[in-house]
C-alpha cells in the first residue's frame, strides 16, 4: 500500500513563498513520477506540475511556470512545492499524487493554502 502525506500549507500574504512537503510510504519510490494538483473553493481539481521518477524531470501547468518549482529526494522519498509570488488565486488545498502504471493512483489528503489579509 502506497501513503502519501503533504504537510506545509498555512496562511501566506500576497507575494509570499511557502514551501509544500509530500512524503510517500513504499520502497520504490524513485518508480514513481509524481505530481502536484491543487482544487480551489468551488473549482474542479487541476494540474499544478510533475516530476520524473530517477532524472527529475520537472514540467509545469502554465499557471505556475516561473512561480512554482518541483523538486524530489529519492533517498528521503519526498517530493516538495516551493512557491513563489503568491497571489490570492493561489488560493487551494493542493495534493501530491504518485503515478506508476499511466495514472495518478495514489493521493494525499491534501494540505490547505490561504491568504492573510
Amino acid at each position: 500500500q502506497v501513503r502519501l502525506v503533504e504537510s506545509g500549507g498555512g496562511l501566506v500574504q500576497a507575494g509570499g513563498s511557502l514551501r509544500l512537503s509530500c512524503v510517500v510510504s513504499g520502497r520504490t519510490f524513485s518508480n514513481y513520477l509524481m505530481g502536484w494538483f491543487r482544487q480551489a473553493p468551488g473549482k474542479e481539481r487541476e494540474f499544478v506540475g510533475g516530476i520524473s521518477g530517477i532524472y527529475g524531470s520537472a514540467y509545469y501547468a502554465d499557471s505556475a511556470k516561473g512561480r512554482f518549482t518541483i523538486s524530489r529526494d529519492n533517498a528521503k522519498n519526498m517530493v516538495y512545492l516551493q512557491m513563489n509570488s503568491l497571489g490570492p488565486e493561489d488560493t487551494a488545498v493542493y495534493y501530491c499524487a504518485a503515478e506508476l502504471a499511466g495514472s495518478y493512483e495514489y493521493w494525499g489528503q491534501g494540505t490547505q493554502l490561504a491568504f492573510s489579509s
